[in-house]
């Protein structure tokens, strides 16, 4: 994930629905973040996951990274490099725009075709807003569509709301889907071993 409270928005309500396996959750930026660090590592116990930060710069200006210092970002927060699922930012991001959701994205995909990550299955979120004219939902062209169940949902919510701490006017807040959306990447380079 590019940001702590991703893992929630995009795919909380899927984790939830897996107690029994082993999560692992990292985020790139606000390592250094008082308040979201904290969080972040507050929601990793509610979903029963492993996870670390990384520091990458999230400034307002949003300027381009370099694709190496993402890439030995990400696996330098990872304790192995073999995953059955990986789940990770769409090309595009799931708004208009946020250039460090569509980095993370593209740097996870280039790390496992060049084969320093491992993984069985590569699940891309598939939200779009329309240029910003509504706020994020499935694509219509996804491969997965979840539809949460209320108390999941509520769970979810919950994590944004109470431990995040985003207002119920936030974007956060109304953007909680309650449909998560994936494309699926078939990968013909990525290990399966």
């Amino acid at each position: 994930m590019a940001h702590p409270d991703d893992e929630t928005l995009w795919s909380g309500g899927t984790i939830l629905l897996h107690p029994e396996s082993s999560w692992t959750i990292v985020t790139l930026c606000r390592k250094s973040d008082p308040d979201r660090a904290p969080k972040f590592f507050h929601a990793l116990e509610e979903y029963g996951a492993a996870g670390a930060m990384g520091d990458l710069d999230d400034g307002p200006e949003q300027a381009p990274l370099d694709s190496r210092e993402v890439q030995d970002t990400i696996v330098g927060l990872l304790a192995s490099h073999k995953f059955d699922l990986v789940m990770t930012h769409g090309p595009l991001g799931e708004y208009t725009r946020h250039r460090r959701h569509e980095e993370t994205g593209r740097e996870v995909l280039a790390l496992i075709e060049n084969e320093m990550l491992a993984a069985g299955q590569v699940w891309r979120f598939a939200y779009e807003d329309g240029d910003r004219k509504y706020l994020p939902r499935p694509a219509e062209n996804a491969d997965l569509n979840i539809k949460l169940p209320d108390k999941i949902w509520q769970k979810k919510y919950d994590i944004i709301t109470k431990i995040y701490g985003f207002g119920t006017d936030s974007f956060e807040a109304k953007t909680t889907p309650r449909i998560e959306a994936f494309s699926i990447c078939n990968l013909s380079v990525s290990k399966r071993e």
